[in-house]
Order: C-alpha cells, then sequence, then structure tokens
C-alpha cells in the first residue's frame, strides 16, 4: 500500500496519457498499447489510462507508471459500457492498476443495478482497491463523491443524455470549478481536453491532474484535423 501510495502522489499536478485502441481502430492491439504507454513516459506523462487487462499487463511490462484501468464492454440492457459489472472488475484486478474507473452516471447498470449497490458490493469485496468516478454532470460528481470514491473524473461529461450539449471548457471549466469547489475527493480532469493550454488551465484551477487521450494517442483523429482544415480551402 506504501508503494501504491507514493505512485498516486506522483500524479498530483501532473499528466495522464490514455492509451487505448477499441477493436474497430487501426492501433488495436496490446502490444501497441505498451509502444504507446512508453513514448508516452518519454513525453513526460506520469500516468496511465487503459483499457482491458491484456493492454493493463502489457503496459506494466514496458512502463513503471501508474495505471488508471477500465474494460470498456457493452450490455444489452444498459448504457453504461465502462467497467458496467463485477465480471470486469475482477479481470482488472488481474492487471492490478492502482485506481479502477467506472461510469458513475445515473444510468442503471446491466440487469438493472444502480450505482449504490454495485459500487458498495466491490468496494466491500476489495476494501483496499482505489477507485474513480467517470462523472457526467455536477450531480452525479455530488454524489459519487458521497458514496466514498476516492477521485472523482469530469470524463464523461457531454457523453451521456443527461449532459449533452454540455462542454467541459465552457465559461473557463464552469462544471469543473463547481465539482472542485463541492467535493472533498480529488478531482481528476478528462474528456475534451486537447490542448496543452486547456492542461494548464485545469492544473491551476485545482485538479489533482489531468487524463489526455485522442489528442495524443489516436492519430486517426489528429489526422482528420489536419485533413479537415484542408477541405476547408475547397469550400
Amino acid at each position: 500500500m506504501e508503494e501504491k501510495g507514493k505512485k498516486i502522489a506522483q500524479l498530483k499536478g501532473k499528466l495522464i496519457v490514455s492509451c487505448q485502441a477499441l477493436a474497430h481502430e487501426p492501433l488495436h492491439s496490446s502490444f501497441i498499447m505498451g509502444r504507446m504507454a512508453l513514448a508516452a513516459r518519454e513525453g513526460g506523462a506520469w500516468g496511465i489510462r487503459a483499457n482491458t487487462r491484456e493492454d493493463i499487463l502489457e503496459i506494466r511490462s514496458q512502463v513503471e507508471l501508474p495505471v488508471i484501468g477500465i474494460v470498456k464492454r457493452d450490455y444489452e440492457d444498459s448504457p453504461v459500457y465502462i467497467t458496467p459489472t463485477l465480471r470486469e472488475v475482477e479481470e482488472l484486478l488481474e492487471a492490478g492498476p492502482e485506481i479502477i474507473a467506472l461510469d458513475a452516471t445515473n444510468r442503471k447498470r446491466p440487469g438493472g443495478q444502480t450505482l449504490e449497490t454495485f459500487f458498495l458490493e466491490a468496494k466491500g469485496r476489495y476494501p483496499e482497491q482505489l477507485w474513480m468516478a467517470d462523472c457526467a454532470t455536477v450531480e452525479e460528481a455530488l454524489y459519487a463523491d458521497g458514496l466514498g470514491f476516492d477521485f472523482i473524473g469530469t470524463t464523461l461529461v457531454g457523453y451521456t443524455e443527461e449532459s449533452r450539449g454540455m462542454k467541459i471548457e465552457e465559461n473557463d471549466f464552469q462544471i469543473l470549478r463547481e465539482i472542485l469547489s463541492r467535493v472533498k475527493h480529488p478531482v481528476i480532469a478528462e474528456g475534451n481536453i486537447n490542448t496543452p493550454a486547456k492542461v494548464r488551465r485545469v492544473i491551476e484551477l485545482g485538479a489533482y491532474s489531468v487524463v489526455v487521450g485522442s489528442a495524443i494517442t489516436r492519430p486517426q483523429l489528429i489526422t482528420r484535423e489536419f485533413t479537415k482544415a484542408l477541405e476547408e480551402l475547397e469550400t
């Protein structure tokens, strides 16, 4: 636990890089994600967010950075897909991420389970594990904070029905600032934080650390921004 605590402490004020590629994406490969994590470390990242047990195990073979682990899996009876059930939690535990993140929105989980029931069961089974709440609204962040999550994240702002149209950067990160002022647990800023200026600003506002993903690790999306700029010349 002491070693884990040191690793978590080193995340304060630092960048976490999300190294993920889903099955339909060009870089889908545990080997590639391991190398992506190595590149992130060389660039100055202090932590990694990763999807699946296999990717995390490969990443751990390449870097000694703390890992936020998730498993993305679809279930027919629920829109929740970030670590939705205990099955995913148990898979992650085999890889030993320092933090496990899960959807902490107010949506029902597979089988109609509520966040409270699911989280309290998971925390009760694995009391030494650290947990991060991926939230979409201020209200969800406050609720997760009260449940006892170790970290509160803004990961899903704008990605759910309840947060449709919201943008994390609007009004100088108003949503983030309100969450920071009202929760007792550390806040990890994440979700559409895609420029160095935004990264710096959320840390200035008081975020514990900041996660950047697609802007660093999804070259097809990065390339698309450049090609769009040229396409605009043609119109």
